[in-house]
């Protein structure tokens, strides 16, 4: 199979990578940038172990075909980080202790920073709906929900203060 370049922005850095046509955004993010955060997990989009945000939206990486990151910006859970900062979600699932296992934390995590992107100041069932398409075996949810509200709490004093 023939491959191509391809430009995408991932984590705020500029990459230009040979690429197989009909690649999934998941394995180049994994085996070819090396980042560990997006997991595979169903292979077919419904369990959000593999989400990055794309454009800002969270995406499952393992159905999206890297030709169509193409030009874009694409951020893993490793991009969050400010310097050596944990984003505001990121900690409040470390200090809610919503991480059982771990294995959909990155995809939760980047599922719950679309939603207050977007929804500074959400319900706990807007949570839980924006969580919808993120699976935890654990049972893990109810920390998760509380740390996604307790993120949102954080942000807002930050913003106001």
């Amino acid at each position: 199979m023939e491959q191509h370049e391809l430009h995408v922005t991932v984590n705020g850095a500029s990459r230009t990578l040979p690429c197989e046509p009909d690649a999934p955004l998941l394995d180049v993010l994994r085996h070819d940038l090396g980042l560990c955060g997006p997991r595979f997990g169903c292979g077919l989009g419904l369990c959000g172990a593999c989400f990055v945000l794309v454009d800002g939206e969270a995406r499952s990486s393992c159905d999206f075909p890297a030709w169509a990151a193409e030009g874009r910006q694409v951020t893993t859970v490793e991009g969050l980080l400010d310097g050596d900062s944990l984003h505001a979600v990121q900690q409040a699932f470390i200090d809610e202790q919503a991480a059982q296992c771990g294995y959909c934390t990155s995809g939760m995590v980047v599922s719950a920073v679309a939603l207050l992107r977007g929804n500074p100041s959400p319900s706990e069932q807007q949570v839980r709906e924006a969580l919808d398409g993120n699976l935890c075996r654990c049972g893990a949810h109810r920390r998760i929900v509380n740390a996604v509200l307790k993120a949102a709490g954080r942000m807002a004093e930050q913003a106001a203060g």
